[in-house]
């Protein structure tokens, strides 16, 4: 099994029984679970001051484990990225670690990915995704044991028919293809933080994958305008989209819900736009390769993503 790093460069950990639970759950799995001194630091509400949370990076990094995975997201890494240790996490991801996270853990990943092209993992949380008094689900873990053991090449989904019928030409006998693409993204709030900066990707012709977790429809439709207006989605080959959970609509929105947002997405770019991709703030995630070329198939209602 692996030598796992748990350590916390976002929000802090409030909930201790949730991460005993979580903890002793990878224990059982035969993972050996190393903890970060200061994964349960706090201040305000993050888990340790900058410098606190900048040594922990820094830690882990030096580790040499197997799956360097953060406890949680919340926010905080935006701070830090003129600050990471980018040698060393590029340097650690070469000898053989998988950086693995989702939510605030974006902004990692686009700053690594923007400066050094370094490749991480979307994918589980310790307490989005262990720390349940449930199991964890399945297909989550049996991605992450894809990716401990290397036997993992790629995933699938079954597409929504709403897609078919807003691109015809998915359906086609031939199916439809978009090969050596780059696969980018991660959530869409976080990554529209980074916009502008040196810390957001330039990627032309690649595949940008989205989730988002709280926000309105509203929201993320101005999110999704902000891109667009700043030509990134349109550059893209394909825009894959994940859940978005988690909001309430009210009765001022009169229909206005994530579908109509889908539907406006479509009306502005030329290129697919893809649903139902397992990922995001749900039980049933897969775990995605940032920052690395795929092949993405689509054939008959199956959507299929493929790496080396």
């Amino acid at each position: 099994m692996a030598h796992i790093y748990l350590y916390s460069p976002s929000s802090a950990v409030r909930d201790k029984t949730g991460f005993r639970r979580a903890l002793k759950r990878l224990q059982a799995m035969g993972h050996e679970v190393e903890v970060d001194p200061d994964a349960l630091s706090s201040h305000q509400r993050f888990a340790g001051d900058d410098d606190t949370r900048l040594a922990a990076i820094t830690r882990a990094a030096a580790s040499g484990a197997q799956i360097v995975l953060t406890t949680r997201g919340g926010y905080g890494l935006t701070r830090l990225l003129p600050r990471l240790p980018y040698d060393a996490i590029q340097r650690s991801v070469e000898q053989g670690s998988a950086w693995v996270g989702l939510s605030d853990f974006t902004a990692l990943q686009a700053a690594v990915q923007a400066l050094r092209g370094t490749p991480t993992w979307a994918g589980p949380a310790l307490l989005e995704d262990w720390a349940g008094e449930e199991a964890p689900d399945e297909i989550m873990q049996a991605c992450f044991d894809d990716l401990v053991t290397g036997v993992g090449e790629g995933t699938g989904w079954r597409l929504p028919a709403a897609d078919f019928r807003a691109h015809p030409e998915l359906a086609s006998e031939a199916g439809w293809a978009a090969e050596e693409a780059m696969l980018w993204g991660g959530n869409l709030t976080v990554l529209c933080s980074l916009l502008g900066s040196p810390f957001f990707p330039v990627v032309s012709g690649g595949i940008l994958f989205l989730e988002d977790v709280g926000e309105h429809p509203y929201r993320i439709e101005r999110m999704l305008t902000q891109l667009l207006h700043a030509g990134v989605l349109g550059a893209q080959r394909a825009i894959v989209l994940g859940s978005f959970t988690r909001y309430q609509l009210t009765p001022h929105d009169k229909g206005f819900n994530i579908h109509r947002v889908v539907e406006w997405l479509r009306a502005q770019v030329n290129v697919p736009v893809l649903t139902g991709l397992p990922f995001g703030h749900v039980p049933t995630k897969v775990l995605l390769p940032v920052g690395r070329p795929v092949d993405l198939y689509v054939q008959g209602r199956e959507a299929l993503m493929f790496w080396e």
